[in-house]
């Protein structure tokens, strides 16, 4: 160390080391090649922490939005009968499970297959038979109401349906669709297939495809009549206050019921399909993990063309007292600012993009002229995208190991290098 006072290194010991880091990075004519190499792992890294950010929010939207809409609409609970013919006396059996603990709501509830058609064209349908009461405590209908409004929502000749359903069926407000049942009645004749028609009370939009498309809902009465269950339901729809805790829930209300039910959560209607949106993003999320991956390979391939490129200048700083920790950490900091950089550059490209997705999505289908975001086969009307701060921090800290381990070798290889060997062919 007395040799590196001499030169007067020991005052500089911390931003020599970033200076001559740094350095190392500024292309010269006859280095470019290394500093190409660097700007390559840059923009690596950069595209793959914001392409991860981008998906991983893309994904927790989908969920978000679909858990969101499908609770929205659905119960968390349904209390079915375990005999066949529906629930009998069931007022007495919402009665009782809202007096249960962490329950919100109770909705009877009918639910059947129908054929719907107008002006010549037919589609299949699920018809849900609901009070007027109780469809004005779902917020996505009440909200999603386009035309008419629930106070018209009454009797036993009105429906209400979605938007792209009445597009498909060619019906405004107050128009005329005509249900068919696959239940017919039974007369001398053989069974005749049962038919109603009703005036459209209201069309909804809630932005879920699946629901906007093919669900028709109709005062609970009307339903009772049109599928013959006069004192009867399907089942009971209930909501809970939170819904983590519905399968406690559910229990509570079983004991209190009895035997005579089955309970369906929520989680058990739709597990297969949260399940695959689960899998999916722990499959994109290791796929886009090798972007990272590959960008850090590149810094390691930068770095140990730039120890073999400045062997010379190595032996040199050497030789004026530097020691091998200081050598080490002057390239460990030109790997991990190339990390750093990229990095930071990713996660602001990745928010930036995931706060406007959807504005970016209907700026490229106007310079397109395609449509880039199906509702029939996404389900939704528009791309959704919900950032988890905790997730962005595990990218980040992902891509910073990845990034600070591909500097160790070739930094360890420069601190082992031997001056007098390098200075001899040179």
């Amino acid at each position: 160390m007395q040799r590196c006072r001499g030169w007067g290194l020991e005052p500089m010991f911390g931003p020599f080391e970033r200076l001559v880091a740094f350095r190392y990075l500024r292309a010269r004519r006859k280095e470019g090649f290394v500093s190409v190499i660097a700007g390559f792992s840059l923009l690596g890294i950069s595209l793959g922490v914001a392409t991860l950010i981008i998906v991983m929010a893309v994904m927790n939207g989908f969920r978000h939005e679909l858990l969101g809409r499908i609770l929205g609409l659905n119960g968390h609970l349904g209390v079915y009968s375990v005999a066949s013919g529906g629930l009998k006396g069931f007022d007495p059996l919402a009665d009782a499970v809202r007096r249960v603990s962490g329950v919100a709501t109770v909705s009877p509830l009918i639910e059947g297959q129908v054929m719907i058609t107008a002006n010549g064209a037919s589609a299949g349908a699920m018809v849900r038979g609901m009070r007027p009461a109780d469809v004005k405590t779902r917020p996505a209908l009440v909200k999603g109401i386009q035309y008419g409004s629930l106070d018209s929502f009454k009797g036993g000749d009105v429906v209400m349906i979605g938007d792209r359903l009445a597009e498909k069926m060619g019906v405004s407000l107050d128009g005329e669709v005509t249900l068919i049942s696959p239940k017919g009645n039974v007369t001398a004749f053989g069974t005749v297939p049962r038919m109603r028609v009703y005036r459209v009370a209201a069309i909804y939009h809630v932005g879920m495809f699946e629901y906007d498309s093919a669900f028709v809902y109709m005062p609970l009465e009307g339903a009772q009549l049109f599928f013959g269950m006069t004192d009867t339901i399907t089942n009971l729809e209930v909501m809970v206050k939170n819904p983590d805790t519905a399968i406690a829930v559910g229990r509570t209300i079983g004991q209190v019921l009895g035997p005579r039910v089955r309970i369906h959560d929520w989680q058990q209607a739709n597990a297969s399909f949260f399940n695959a949106i689960q899998v999916e993003r722990n499959v994109m999320f290791m796929i886009l993990t090798m972007i990272i991956l590959v960008a850090a390979f590149n810094i390691i391939s930068g770095l140990i063309m730039l120890v073999k490129d400045k062997g010379r200048d190595i032996a040199i700083l050497r030789t004026m007292g530097a020691t091998r920790g200081m050598i080490m950490r002057i390239f460990f900091i030109s790997g991990a600012s190339v990390g750093v950089s990229g990095t930071a550059l990713g996660v602001g490209l990745g928010l930036l993009f995931s706060y406007n997705i959807e504005s970016i999505r209907q700026l490229l289908q106007n310079l397109t002229g395609t449509e880039l975001f199906s509702a029939e086969i996404y389900f939704l009307s528009k791309l959704p995208a919900v950032v988890d701060p905790h997730e962005v921090f595990s990218v980040v800290v992902m891509a910073l190991v990845l990034s600070f381990a591909a500097t160790i070798y070739p930094a360890w290889r420069a601190a082992r290098l031997d001056p007098v060997e390098a200075l001899r062919y040179e």
